[in-house]
């Protein structure tokens, strides 16, 4: 039924000429407030909340997609409220047979999304830390029994150290020289095969519309700045969307964001509290109110160049349905800030610039980054989104893009984003890093047949090295640090066992594996437009030691609070000095 036209009034006049205004004009009297305009009837949702009752009838996803919500009964028919998106046939077509005959109001997309937010929300938020399919998520860390297994492991560990102390030693150093060969064998094939020629791409027929996640918590103190970086980016307005993700207790974020007057492509998602707090369950909620095909990300910090959503635009026309995830290049924009962010960058410039291009020229699996991704939307429903659980929900996701079939490119376009540059809240973020890859680790070898059977012999192979030949390497490393104890003069276990020329011989293939780690920083920090920076290379034996700090803090969680998020807070480095400028 067509809604009549008239003049703006505060409430509905008793003689609008529509069979079910006289029921409308019943709950106005109970205060529903609704105003008349030129324009179809309008529902003031934040003053009139939908009844939630109506909301889960209809389905609060159906709500979204359709962009329209119940609010009240009206005697045998209902009020819904549309922004308009859908076609009024489209939503009778979805509401249930007891909602009777609708009546339809408007309402503006936020408000719907809101309403069905507050109406529906512990569904929303229960779905969004369950959406990966149990066997594929870390979830089986709750279980009291995984934890057990890990401490009578540690303690049994414990117990050899002090009945069979010598024995101990050298079967870890064994291992530890083993994966340092091996870790440093994979450094050398991905430096020797990481460059790659750029090639021509289409350009799409037309513009896909993007839909780019910004997971915000506790950076009140970026948000100008974040707006101000996003607002430059070169991509057709009606075709972008722009989600600023936060959460419901974060009064101050969302206080500073509610002052901004937001462009139209921009807008504001708020998590409910929940189970959890982390940054996939923050995205995989979002998501349901994205509209977009091309489903990306970015962080709260992060200064993307502004021509890469038309890059990606480009790269996802050229490429063939099995490609469902581009993943950008990220670099720092406060490189020479002092010694911990010129470490970092060199570290930066060799994973992104050596370490990833060569894994994906070799065909192994990519552990995506947290940010500069884009997927197609399709790919990434079927695969269950991300799992909530995991704090490296990115290299989780790349593993289980591979096991279903799926692929990953990476292309040439950067985001800078800023290098964490205070020694503490370093340990923090690497020791979440590395719980995370011990989690993601853990979780896909509980059935490594059916691992291998899905991915093949060779990126089982490559899985092992780059996750379980590193956690090796940061967790060991002090086993081979005590070489340097023979320089000095002191005993050493290795020495007991083994001829002097073959102590000298790995003392020989660790100078040598420094030599690699050191060449391949310096490479990439070179093609990542950082070249200044090799005479603090060698300031990377200083570096590295710090991750092994993260790694015990982060077996310690692993076992005592294995789904806590440690944040990193953003923002002590000011745009008005950034060293770099983005093309």
């Amino acid at each position: 039924m067509a809604v009549p036209m008239a003049p703006k009034l505060d409430l509905v006049s008793p003689r609008l000429p529509a069979p079910h205004v006289p029921t409308v004009y019943g709950r106005v009297e109970a205060g529903l407030r609704v105003r008349r305009s030129y324009a179809p009837l309008k529902v003031d949702l934040l003053a009139n909340p939908p009844e939630a009752s109506l909301v889960r009838s209809m389905g609060p996803l159906n709500c979204i997609r359709l962009q329209a919500v119940p609010v009240n009964k009206l005697g045998g028919a209902t009020l819904i409220a549309t922004s308009g998106h859908s076609a009024q046939h489209d939503i009778r077509r979805n509401l249930p047979d007891q909602f009777g005959d609708p009546v339809f109001v408007s309402a503006t997309r936020e408000e719907i999304h809101h309403a069905v937010g507050s109406a529906c929300g512990a569904i929303l938020t229960a779905s969004a830390e369950t959406a990966v399919a149990e066997h594929e998520s870390c979830r089986f860390w709750y279980s009291g029994g995984t934890r057990r297994v890990v401490l009578w492991s540690l303690g049994v560990f414990a117990i050899s150290a002090v009945l069979f102390p010598k024995m101990l030693f050298l079967a870890l150093f064994a291992w530890a020289f083993v994966t340092l060969v091996a870790m440093s064998a994979l450094k050398t094939a991905a430096l020797l095969t990481s460059a790659k020629a750029a090639r021509k791409l289409d350009a799409p027929s037309e513009f896909p519309v993007i839909s780019v996640m910004v997971p915000l918590f506790q950076e009140a103190g970026i948000v100008d700045r974040l707006i101000s970086r996003l607002s430059g980016l070169e991509y057709p307005a009606d075709r972008l969307e722009i989600c600023l993700v936060t959460e419901g207790d974060d009064t101050e974020t969302r206080r500073i964001l509610a002052r901004r007057n937001l462009p139209d492509w921009m807008r504001v998602v708020t998590v409910p509290p929940g189970q959890l707090r982390t940054k996939p369950k923050a995205l995989n909620y979002a998501l349901d109110f994205c509209s977009g095909e091309i489903i990306g990300i970015w962080d709260a910090e992060d200064h993307p160049e502004r021509s890469q959503l038309q890059r990606v635009a480009e790269e996802f026309a050229s490429c063939d349905q099995k490609t469902v995830c581009l993943q950008g290049a990220l670099d720092y924009y406060n490189p020479t800030q002092n010694w911990l962010t010129r470490c970092f960058t060199i570290e930066y410039g060799a994973w992104w610039r050596v370490i990833l291009p060569g894994l994906a020229r070799m065909g192994f699996i990519l552990p995506l980054g947290g940010t500069t991704l884009f997927f197609r939307r399709t790919a990434l429903e079927a695969l269950g989104r991300w799992d909530a659980h995991n704090v490296t929900e990115d290299a989780d996701l790349g593993i289980r893009l591979a096991r279903h079939g799926f692929q990953t490119k990476l292309i040439p376009t950067t985001t800078r984003e800023e290098a964490t540059s205070r020694m503490w809240p370093w340990v923090r973020q690497r020791s979440r890093w590395i719980k995370g890859f011990m989690m993601t680790w853990t979780t896909h070898m509980r059935f490594p047949g059916l691992l291998v059977q899905q991915v093949g012999v060779w990126r089982f192979i490559g899985l092992q090295l780059l996750f379980f030949g590193s956690l090796s390497q940061v967790l060991l490393a002090p086993v081979l640090w005590s070489l340097w104890a023979i320089p000095f003069g002191l005993s050493h276990p290795v020495t007991e066992v083994l001829p002097f020329n073959w102590v000298v011989a790995l003392a020989g293939v660790m100078l040598t594996s420094e030599m690699i780690t050191l060449g391949t920083g310096i490479i990439g920090a070179k093609r990542a437009g950082q070249s200044g920076l090799w005479p603090w290379g060698p300031s990377l034996h200083v570096y590295y030691p710090l991750a092994t700090v993260a790694a015990y803090k982060a077996l310690w969680e692993l076992v005592s609070k294995p789904f806590y998020w440690d944040k990193t807070h953003h923002g002590l480095f000011s745009d008005a000095t950034d060293q770099t400028s983005v093309p």
